[in-house]
């Protein structure tokens, strides 16, 4: 017996409802400039340890704008939490930036054993972190998802 196969429509959604909140652009921005300025850091690095030692100035100030960056990234974040009910973005972010923040500390210690390493787990959570955010839209969820999501 041949029986007709069901087709289950969908609703259309609106273009209102793939839409990026301001907020989220705001976190998209910070992200997006994070990645452009901690990308530079092995480049300076790679120069400074090819014996242009001028270049471990640029390493530092490089160092200077990714942390800055990164807790401007922390207060995109706070921003997305509390307009968008989106805690993901915010713990990622948190935990880039404890990286980044150990990172830092290792770097201006000598510790290259440590700096080295955590700077290479660093840029790699930042990259994912820059697809996750323009991946989907950064909107607001509604608040039964929003539970759903965070359990």
């Amino acid at each position: 017996m041949a029986t007709a196969a069901k087709s289950v429509a969908t609703p259309a959604r609106s273009d209102a409802a793939h839409r990026t909140k301001p907020t989220g652009w705001i976190l998209r921005a910070v992200v997006s400039a994070h990645m452009v300025a901690i990308l530079g850091q092995p480049v300076f690095a790679g120069v400074y340890l090819s014996g242009d030692y001028d270049a471990l100035g640029w390493h530092a100030a490089g160092a200077n704008a990714v942390t800055s960056i990164g807790y401007l990234q922390v207060i995109a974040a706070i921003m997305v939490w509390i307009r968008l009910r989106q805690l993901r973005p915010f713990l990622a972010t948190m935990a880039v930036v404890a990286a980044e923040t150990v990172q830092y500390f290792a770097g201006l210690d000598g510790a290259l054993w440590l700096h080295i390493p955590l700077g290479v787990m660093t840029i790699a959570g930042l990259v994912v972190q820059f697809i996750a955010v323009w991946r989907r839209p950064l909107q607001r969820r509604p608040a039964e998802q929003k539970e759903a999501n965070d359990a």
